[in-house]
């Protein structure tokens, strides 16, 4: 088995650790159904059991459920060391195994003293047989021996292919089918030593022995008489190796199996007789009965003229009544005759061809199904209880094993289909009720409230078929008994009578019209709890009555062969009563079957069968799909899912997660129910996600537990860290005292070998010292063996110097001063080291950086060294604009229409006469310069129109702008003032492209003032900025100095 975790438990066996493969639940899915996330959805529990299936992991739990795949191939997980590996540990602890839940229910049984039972149930070739042998080996290996254990062990053991060879036969879905349903009580003493077992088997197909489908066999004992039998014993039965000569072997088509060895098989079953206690005598009579079915097959009928019938095959009826010891005379006429008794009269019939084969076949069936019963009861007198001592009663514990058939639907299904499921009904009708109640008593065990939960409750199918009067089977029974014709046909329509309105119940007659399409008119449909089937009455009254005529009852009762005569007692004939019918005896023996399960505690196996080809690691999904649903696994799930998912013991829950709490680590010394609740609060639990009962913690959520476990698997590299710390020092502290004798050596050695590169390294120093001086007094002269070692360590040392110290932006005019001998050099590479500096600070200017300083450039252009006002402008960036948006009039914008304001400032405009200020915007266009008041744009001046721009070399804001005067549109030239003047100088003369116009006075500067009128303005330095009308009507404008 693969992706297991592991832990070694104190006494230094390995465990198997459910919770530690809670981390690959990714992987190979969850190892309880309970802790399904989606528990409601079928595709989810199918995925997850598709996943484990993959990787071998064939045993899954659902809370104390156990559901078992089928893997068609041997699996290296049931040796006697898995065995010691699963004895005496918690259910949850360790991985799903089948050995897990035997234990935990053989514990059970010796703990509460109260009996349990284990229920096997699933499909045909789902491995309900093996998994009760592997049950019975884990009990008879793993349980204590007394002087007793021995001998019960290998009848126990022995019983099992006795039961197959009897019971078992080949069919379409599996090779080794058990066709009969089986009980085992196995008996403890109060030590929990196995004394004893007993057996009890449910409705044995005995339509098998003489007829079976294409594909199918009759029962295995048959083939391995044929095929394992001495010669001497086949001449005494008068027998022959080829199956194909008897027509009861004949009809499936189907003599050998491939996945089986009939001959290895007849020698497991002689030695199985052997080991129970079946003495010769028995065996060969038990052979006798065996022969005795296989010739009264091959017996053959002829019809007179006169309709009477006579036996044909009179060689086979000599053989026959040898064998089974009866007088000849009396069998042929028993086999074409029957005797009548009516107002006390005996009367003789002829039966017809058709009714004498009945007959025979009749024989044949109850023949072979006494013998069978016979040879259970023969088992369990070597399984009985023995010793005379009470106490050993008195203290007596059982587990019982149900290894029962599975729902069943085939395309024809008939009586014995009927009364499967009738019994499966039952089954998940207990299953449903045992699990609430299992359920209900741990909550009120624990003190935990219970929530009530809504499930199917399938009475309503089970009163349909077994309630008095009105159900099924009593219909049935009436149907079988009533005088007239009664047939098949008359029992559907009485079931349409008297079930008509049942909404359980289906038939052509009653069906609407899309079902009567897939319905036969000799057939009924039952919804089940797992599905609808339909069931076909044909043969259903005559395999009810099952009864054997009289006459041939009296011939059996006088045989001298013990087994038969045991077989048909003379009470038979003596008791006018009459005997139960087939369906009654089953609803009977069920109903004391639910008593004696009800009374126990139960665990379930749940088998499945992967595919019907039986091949290894194939899964078909719809198959699967079909089985969880008719065993009814959804179901249960979410009635276990209902309350609280997941719940453990405080100490094993403390002991698993104590590490992720301080207060819990390493060791909690108070009571396990508050070191529990300590940790629970640690890890945030909330309210809701969690009870604490009186002995366990309940867990609602399987979200909860991945988290708690995902948390210990990130906890669990610390505390491997720790104790990889503890060990690496204990390893390096036993290192030491070895190393440490060995490290004195080495240092010696060591410090000898330092001593002596030190000396090599001053000797080399002092000729290099030599060589340095001398190289300095030569430094002036020609390079040279006296001066190349100083000369070229002083280049080497300027590089070196020049790599730590070279400029770090190009405004750093830093450079290292060269030796004489570098100076053209070290020119050359500072010109480089500049060109490479400029390049890489060009790459990486942002394009409204390259705006700002192609604008810069413009303005030092114009005022470097002319404009006392420019160098504090240096430093302050261009704006964009000076104007938001939302300062420019509305009226304004919508006046410009498409043409977008690229600048705007606000400035004072002089006018023309008298120098009254104005305060005025200004703003910049794509093509040209506009001066707005308020509302109403006063100037327009087109850049084509704009002749030059003239300001002083003071520190003032005074800026004029020149404009042509043959231009009728304008009026004269502007005198603005502006704080920003060295900016809207230069973005003026930028957007105008009137860059080589703009004109920097050094003195007064003339503007017109109107068409025929010239203005000057004059400028002076003072304290401050001050502009007035000066003398001669010229502006004067008074400069702060600088």
């Amino acid at each position: 088995m693969r992706y297991q975790a592991r832990e070694v438990g104190v006494d230094g066996r390995v465990r198997l650790v459910l919770e530690g493969a809670l981390t690959a639940r990714d992987r190979v899915g969850v190892q309880d159904f309970v802790l399904l996330e989606n528990f409601n959805s079928e595709a989810a529990f199918i995925e997850n059991l598709r996943r484990r299936f993959t990787e071998n992991l064939i045993y899954t739990y659902m809370g104390s459920v156990l559901v078992s795949v089928n893997p068609y191939k041997d699996l290296e997980i049931y040796s006697p060391q898995h065995m010691e590996r699963y004895r005496g540990v918690s259910y949850y602890e360790i991985s799903p195994h089948i050995y897990a839940l035997s234990d935990n229910t053989y514990r059970a049984m010796k703990t509460s003293r109260r009996d349990q039972c284990i229920l096997i149930s699933g499909e045909s070739g789902a491995g309900k047989t093996e998994a009760s042998k592997k049950i019975l080996l884990y009990y008879a290996v793993s349980c204590p021996a007394h002087q007793r254990m021995a001998s019960l062990r290998d009848c126990l053991l022995q019983s099992t292919p006795v039961l197959e060879a009897f019971g078992n036969a080949k069919t379409l879905r599996n090779d080794n089918s058990s066709r009969f349903g089986k009980y085992m009580d196995i008996q403890f003493d109060f030590r929990g030593v196995p004394v004893g077992a007993h057996i009890l088997n449910y409705l044995l197909e005995k339509s098998r022995v003489v007829h079976q489908n294409h594909g199918e066999r009759n029962y295995h004992v048959f083939y391995q008489l044929l095929e394992g039998g001495t010669e001497e014993q086949l001449l005494h039965l008068h027998l022959d190796r080829n199956p194909q000569k008897y027509l009861y072997l004949v009809k499936g088509n189907c003599p050998r199996v491939s996945s089986m060895n009939d001959k290895n098989g007849w020698k497991a079953l002689v030695k199985a007789l052997s080991v129970i206690g079946f003495t010769e005598g028995e065996v060969q009579e038990l052979l006798d009965v065996i022969g005795s079915v296989l010739h009264l097959g091959n017996t053959q009928f002829g019809e007179e003229e006169d309709g009477q019938t006579y036996v044909t095959t009179e060689m086979e009826l000599k053989t026959l009544t040898q064998l089974l010891g009866v007088d000849g005379a009396a069998l042929t006429e028993a086999l074409t005759h029957k005797k009548l008794t009516a107002n006390g009269e005996e009367m003789i019939s002829p039966l017809t061809f058709e009714q004498a084969g009945a007959a025979r076949d009749a024989l044949a069936q109850a023949v072979y199904g006494r013998t069978f019963t016979w040879l259970v009861e023969k088992i369990n007198q070597s399984l009985a209880l023995q010793g005379d001592g009470t106490s050993c009663r008195d203290g007596s514990s059982v587990i019982g094993l149900l290894d029962i058939y599975g729902f069943e639907v085939f395309q024809h299904n008939s009586f014995e289909q009927f009364c499967i499921n009738y019994c499966s009904e039952k089954l998940q009708q207990l299953f449903i009720e045992l699990t609430l109640r299992s359920e209900q008593e741990e909550y009120e065990t624990e003190g935990v409230a219970w929530e009530p939960v809504q499930y199917f409750d399938n009475k309503v199918i089970c009163d349909l078929i077994e309630e008095k009067h009105k159900g099924i089977i009593s219909i049935l029974d009436e149907e079988c008994v009533r005088p007239g014709e009664a047939c098949d046909l008359s029992f559907l329509e009485k079931l349409e009578d008297t079930l008509g309105g049942h909404a359980h119940f289906v038939t052509h007659k009653l069906a609407n019209g899309k079902t009567r399409r897939v319905l036969g008119r000799e057939e009924f449909r039952l919804l089940h709890y797992a599905g609808e089937v339909n069931y076909t009455v044909t043969g259903f009254l005559d395999k009810n009555n099952d009864t054997l005529y009289r006459s041939l009852k009296e011939v059996m009762c006088q045989s001298t062969n013990h087994i038969v005569e045991h077989c048909f007692r003379r009470g038979e004939l003596v008791d006018q009563k009459r005997p139960e019918m087939a369906a009654t005896q089953f609803k009977n023996s069920l109903t004391k079957l639910m008593e004696t399960l009800m009374s126990k505690e139960p665990s379930y196996v749940r088998c499945i069968k992967p595919n019907d080809a039986k091949q290894p690691g194939r899964f078909d999904e719809v198959l699967v799909r079909h089985q969880v649903k008719y065993l009814g696994l959804m179901e249960n799930l979410r009635v276990r899912r209902a309350g609280f998912a997941y719940r453990r013991h405080f100490e094993a829950f403390l002991q698993r997660y104590k590490p992720l709490c301080p207060e819990t680590w390493p060791v909690w010394q108070g009571e396990l129910a508050e070191g529990v609740s300590t940790l629970v609060q640690y890890l945030g639990y909330k309210p809701e996600e969690y009870k604490m009962g009186r002995s366990k913690i309940f867990i609602r959520l399987p979200k909860t537990l991945f988290t708690t476990e995902d948390e210990l698997e990130a906890k669990k590299p610390d505390i491997a860290l720790i104790l990889q710390t503890s060990w690496r020092g204990y390893r390096e502290r036993a290192k030491y005292k070895r190393i440490r004798n060995a490290v004195i050596v080495i240092q010696a050695a060591w410090r000898g070998m330092k001593a002596r590169r030190r000396a090599r390294r001053r000797r080399d120093a002092a000729d290099l010292i030599r060589r340095l001086i001398k190289g300095f007094i030569h430094r002036h002269e020609e390079y040279g063996p006296d001066n190349d070692y100083f000369l070229d360590h002083v280049r080497c040392s300027f590089l070196k110097t020049l790599r730590r110290n070279l400029p770090r932006s190009v405004l750093d005019k830093s450079w290292p001063t060269p030796p004489p001998a570098l100076t053209q050099a070290s020119e050359e590479l500072r010109q480089l080291n500049m060109r490479n500096m400029v390049r890489k600070f060009c790459l990486a200017i942002l394009p409204e950086w390259r705006k700002q300083m192609d604008q810069k450039v413009v303005a030092s252009e114009l005022f470097r060294g002319q404009k006392d006002s420019y160098p504090p402008s240096v430093a302050a960036l261009f704006l964009g604009t000076r104007l938001e948006s939302e300062h420019i009039n509305l009226k304004v914008v919508q006046t410009l229409g498409s043409e977008k304001v690229q600048y705007g400032v606000s400035v004072i405009k002089y006018d023309r006469r008298g120098f009254k200020p104005r305060p005025r915007q200004l703003l910049l266009t794509g093509s040209a310069i506009i001066l707005v008041e308020k509302t109403k744009i006063k100037q327009r001046i087109d850049y084509d129109a704009l002749r030059g721009i003239s300001v002083s070399r003071l520190s003032d804001g005074i800026l004029v702008l020149h404009v042509l005067c043959e231009d009728n549109k304008q009026k004269a030239d502007l005198v603005l003032l502006c704080d920003h003047v060295i900016e809207v100088v230069t973005k003026v003369a930028m957007m105008a492209n009137k860059v080589d116009q703009v004109n920097v006075s050094q003195g007064s500067i003339r503007f017109s003032a109107a068409r025929s009128k010239e203005g000057v303005v004059d400028f002076t330095r003072g304290p401050e900025l001050k502009v007035a009308k000066g003398k001669h009507g010229h502006l004067l404008v008074t400069a702060r100095q600088v």
